[in-house]
């Protein structure tokens, strides 16, 4: 059986789902590389603690990047025409769902009028009131020639506030009436992600949960109940023969099990039968055809050019992207700036994020988006409709210096989007395989997954492995239940596998750690591009993730002719190094450093010139190794 997937930007989830994550930065003393095992209490109350300063983070994106764009309608008020402004908002209202209302006050004739209120705006009795508080307090504050801004306030299960902004010059003003659903969306979506909530049932499968290693029953609840279970479909099995299979033999096997259908991926197969369940086609096919391996259809869960010839002007430490200054910490932690000195990316790399799709329609990203695939439903582009994907494709490639919104760490490396979760962020280890092997037959040189899983999956090795032998660089989140256990498929060797840091360089309360971490990278309240055309800041390994993804763009940009595995090496070596000295289970090599690793790559060099004789002679052992498998 095919194992689902799930997105899950905060933690690993208790079921064999794959789930996105997102890092948080370390300490460099290396009492701080120790943070205590939470028990489950605790644990929990570490996490309510950080969805809830998510959720105040995104409450102050969503405030500022209100704030400007209706200080440039303020602005345009005073010297466009109404044709021209109302061309401005029918723009403005396809893409800015969440501006719900505006109001043009003019003092010098002392009118109010309402040129645009949202269809899906409902307006009773309470919001009006409520609006009317609030319009009466900016009409003052405009009449002063002053900003204003009201607090939230909720209308039923809706929340809003109140944003005013003067023109420059003039006796004018604009009142906009902004939606904060995103906040809600946020909640629901980090309670999923940090499995703060059980796991929600599947509505069209019969999924049970079982044990990752035994398959016994187990029940599911928070916690650190979420290392020890796996889900996977119980009337289905993967199988990988020893031989092609004829169509004959596929024909008879359907028969005799009665499937209702088989799909046929790299090199496995996944069986749904009517009537039999894992057991009973575990011993089926072990008996009659001794495959390679058999194993469930698990679940997974989501754990959210060299230079620009043209813009040689464009000085690239600070961009001028409205949110950078004050809510991306998380670049310059890991040394962004200073490495768009060297590299900015290059169009012919693409980074392919396997995840819930992407806003297509984002303005902050579009421009750096190719054309994908969407798994769940071929016959459709691969848009999100969870938000977690579209927050992984921002920290690898929101657009750079556009004055709007968050900026990418790429510039110009492409983002091709594969939408291999469905609408509850879960997906099956068929669609995140086929996701995978499509991204390698369509060009991506890196691949981002920020999702994961406790079961070991032979049926995802080996799209792993067809990836990785096609020599793209593959990374993963380790996970989000502040665990020892491996996760999948961040532990596979051919995976480069990422844990997390907050603000202080310290190990992320909720990240996962062991033997099997490469790297970590800033995972704590994430700033990035969300769905409808807005921003949120995110916690989990699922964000910490596409930073390490988006520096292998980098790497991969400024010096082409190096491998996957020189790839990996060189981000293992360029690091700052946390906790004990060396390697270490809780910061694997260390945070990465992209000026550090985009020094090294050098320009159109082998790697190993840049380092002593010891590490260049460890480094050919691992190539020679890695080669002779």
């Amino acid at each position: 059986m095919s194992r689902r997937i799930w997105l899950v930007s905060g933690l690993f989830v208790a079921i064999a789902m794959i789930t996105i994550f997102a890092l948080i930065p370390n300490s460099n003393s290396n009492q701080a590389s120790r943070t205590p095992v939470a028990n489950p209490k605790q644990e929990e109350t570490m996490k309510q603690t950080i969805m809830n300063h998510d959720i105040s983070s995104t409450d102050h994106l969503t405030r500022t990047d209100a704030k400007e764009h209706v200080s440039i309608m303020a602005n345009q008020f005073n010297s466009s025409s109404k044709q021209q402004i109302n061309q401005y908002i029918r723009e403005l209202q396809k893409t800015h769902h969440h501006i719900q209302l505006l109001t043009w006050v003019d003092f010098s004739n002392q009118q109010h009028s309402t040129p645009y209120q949202s269809k899906n705006l409902t307006w009773d009795t309470n919001l009006n009131n409520q609006f009317n508080t609030y319009q009466r307090l900016a009409t003052n504050q405009l009449r002063n020639h002053r900003s204003y801004e009201s607090p939230s306030f909720k209308v039923k299960e809706n929340q809003y506030f109140i944003v005013a902004e003067p023109s420059l010059k003039g006796n004018k003003g604009i009142i906009a009436l902004i939606s904060q659903q995103v906040l809600n969306e946020v909640s629901n979506h980090q309670k999923r992600n940090l499995r703060l909530i059980p796991y929600p049932k599947e509505g069209n499968y019969r999924v049970e949960s079982v044990e990752t290693n035994t398959l016994r029953d187990i029940t599911v609840k928070t916690g650190h109940d979420n290392e020890k279970a796996s889900h996977y479909y119980e009337n289905e099995i993967v199988v990988h023969f020893r031989e092609d299979m004829s169509d004959r033999t596929l024909m008879t096997i359907s028969s005799e099990i009665k499937s209702t259908w088989i799909r046929k991926m790299g090199y496995a197969y996944v069986f749904h039968a009517k009537n039999m369940n894992y057991s009973q086609l575990k011993t089926y096919f072990m008996n009659k055809y001794r495959p390679n391996y058999v194993e469930p259809h698990y679940l997974y869960l989501t754990n959210d050019n060299l230079t620009d010839e043209k813009n040689t002007s464009i000085t690239p430490n600070i961009p001028n992207d409205l949110l950078f200054s004050k809510y991306q910490w998380n670049l310059p932690a890991i040394q962004t700036n200073k490495g768009w000195n060297l590299a900015k990316g290059n169009k012919d790399v693409i980074i392919a994020v396997v995840d819930t799709g992407v806003d297509l329609q984002h303005s902050d990203l579009k421009d750096n988006l190719i054309e994908g695939y969407n798994v769940i439903d071929p016959s459709i582009q691969p848009k999100d409709d969870v938000g977690h994907g579209t927050h992984v494709a921002g920290i690898i490639g929101a657009v750079v210096n556009n004055n709007e919104g968050v900026a990418g760490i790429s510039w110009y490396n492409k983002v091709m989007p594969v939408k291999a979760l469905d609408s509850s962020g879960a997906g099956t280890t068929y669609s995140v395989a086929e996701g995978v092997i499509w991204a390698a037959d369509h060009g991506a040189k890196v691949i981002n997954m920020s999702l994961g899983n406790y079961a070991d999956s032979e049926f995802l090795h080996d799209a792993i492995k067809y990836a990785y032998n096609r020599d793209i660089v593959i990374v993963a989140a380790t996970g989000n239940d502040n665990t020892e256990r491996p996760g999948y498929p961040a532990a596979y060797p051919e995976v480069f596998s990422v844990s997390a840091t907050d603000s202080t360089m310290k190990r992320a309360s909720f990240s996962n750690y062991g033997d099997y971490v490469d790297v970590v990278a800033p995972g704590e309240s994430i700033a990035s591009t969300y769905l409808n055309n807005e921003y949120a800041a995110l916690s989990g390994t699922s964000m910490a993730t596409p930073h390490v993804a988006a520096l292998a763009g980098l790497i991969r940009s400024r010096n082409p002719n190096l491998t996957n595995e020189e790839v990996m090496n060189l981000m293992r070596e360029s690091v700052v190094d946390l906790g004990d000295k060396g390697r270490d289970k809780y910061f694997g090599y260390g945070q990465v450093d992209i000026y550090k690793a985009l020094q090294a790559a050098g320009n159109g060099t082998s790697p190993l010139q840049f380092w002593p004789q010891h590490v260049q002679n460890q480094m050919q052992s691992v190539i020679q190794r890695n080669a002779s498998k």
